[in-house]
C-alpha cells in the first residue's frame, strides 16, 4: 500500500504484461469467498499479490478493458479494507476506504462507487469519524440511488449497504459522550428501517450479491450489532432470538460467525456471561479466526474473565488459552 510502483503500476523494472480481467477476476472471487469463508490469515498471501496485478491493469490498460481494471482495483482495495478491520488496523482501512473510492469513481460504475462508499463510511467509523461517515453514507446513497435502481441485485444490495453503515456509524456516536449522541442514537432506527425498504425491494435473501450478504437477515444482524453498540443487549438478544435457523445457516460463515460474536456480547451486557461464553465457542466453531485472532473478540473474552462466568469458567479459559491470552 505504501510502494509507489505499486500504485502507479509502472516500476521501471517491471517487465510483466498486465493479466487478462478474467483472470484477475477469477482470483478476486477466490480472495474474497476466503474472507467470506472466515479464512482471514490467507488474505496476507491473497491481497498483495491483487494489489501489484490489479494496479498494474489500470496503470497500463486503456479504454474500457481499463474501465474493467479500476472495477476490479477498488474491489481489491475493498477487500484491504475489510481485512484492516477484522485485524483492528483501522489506520490501513481508512488509506484503502479512500483508494477504493478513487478508483471507482475511476471505472465509472455507480455500483462499485456504492460498494466503496460503504466501505470507506465503515473504515470512517473505526477510525473514530463516524459523524462523518454517516453524512458520507447517506450522501452516497442519495447521489446513487437513481442509478442503483437500474441495477438489480448489485444496485440495491449496495444501495441498502449503505443505510446500514451509516446506522452504524449513527450508533457509534449514540453510544459516545458527544454533545449530539441522544440525537445520533434516535437516527439508528430510521436508517435501519431504509436498509429494510430496499431487503424488501430486493425481494430475496441469500442472494450475497457483490458479497454484500445483504437481505432482510442482514439486516436483523446490523440491528443486533447496533443494539450492542448502544449498550441494549437485552434488545439485541431478542432480535438475534427472531432471526430464523435457516435464514441463519444460509449466510457466509463469517456473517454467521459476526452475528454469534455480536449476540456474545449482548448477552454479556444482559449478565447472561456464562451463555455469551457458549455462544462464543459457537462462533469459533463457526469460523474460528473471527475470535482467535480478532482483536474485538479477544477483548470480549478479557472481559469476561475479568467479570466471571460462572459455569462456563472452565471453558471460558480454554477459549482464552486457543486465542494467545495470557492465563
Amino acid at each position: 500500500m505504501q510502494r509507489h510502483d505499486v500504485l502507479t503500476g509502472t516500476a521501471d523494472d517491471d517487465p510483466a504484461e498486465p493479466l487478462p480481467l478474467d483472470t484477475l477476476h477469477g482470483r478476486l472471487v477466490h480472495a474474497r469467498h476466503a474472507f467470506q469463508s472466515g479464512h482471514f490469515a490467507s488474505l496476507g498471501r491473497l491481497v498483495p499479490e491483487l494489489l501489484i496485478d490489479t494496479n498494474r491493469a489500470a496503470a497500463r490498460f486503456e479504454g474500457d478493458t481499463q474501465l474493467g481494471a479500476f472495477r476490479l482495483l477498488s474491489l481489491t482495495l475493498e477487500l484491504t479494507e475489510a481485512a484492516g478491520i477484522k485485524y483492528g488496523d483501522h489506520d490501513l482501512a481508512l488509506v484503502s476506504g479512500h483508494r477504493a473510492v478513487a478508483a471507482a469513481e475511476r471505472s465509472q460504475d455507480p455500483v462499485i462507487m456504492a460498494s466503496a462508499a460503504r466501505h470507506l463510511a465503515d473504515a470512517m467509523t473505526a477510525q473514530g469519524q463516524a459523524e462523518a461517515a454517516a453524512r458520507f453514507a447517506v450522501a452516497a446513497a442519495a447521489r446513487l440511488e437513481p442509478d442503483l435502481r437500474t441495477r438489480g441485485a448489485d444496485g440495491l444490495s449496495v444501495l441498502g449497504m449503505l443505510y446500514l453503515k451509516a446506522a452504524m456509524a449513527a450508533a457509534t456516536i449514540g453510544a459516545s459522550d458527544d454533545r449530539r449522541a441522544a440525537a445520533a442514537a434516535r437516527n439508528v432506527p430510521g436508517l435501519l428501517d431504509q436498509a429494510d425498504e430496499h431487503a424488501e425491494e430486493l425481494g430475496a435473501d441469500g442472494l450475497n450479491a457483490m458479497w454484500t450478504a445483504f437481505g432482510t437477515t442482514n439486516t436483523r444482524l446490523y440491528r443486533v450489532a447496533a443494539h450492542v453498540q448502544l449498550s441494549e443487549g437485552a434488545d439485541a438478544v431478542a432480535v438475534a432470538a427472531d432471526i430464523p435457523n435457516p435464514a441463519r445457516a444460509a449466510l457466509p460463515k463469517e456473517r454467521r460467525a459476526h452475528l454469534l460474536t455480536d449476540l456474545a456480547r449482548g448477552l454479556t451486557q444482559a449478565g447472561q456471561r456464562a451463555e455469551a461464553v457458549d455462544t462464543l465457542l459457537d462462533a469459533e466453531r463457526e469460523a474460528e479466526e473471527e475470535v482467535r485472532c480478532r482483536p474485538r473478540t479477544r477483548q470480549l473474552v478479557e472481559e469476561l474473565r475479568l467479570l466471571g462466568a460462572g459455569s462456563a469458567e472452565g471453558r471460558l479459559q480454554a477459549l482464552a488459552a486457543r486465542c494467545g491470552l495470557p492465563g
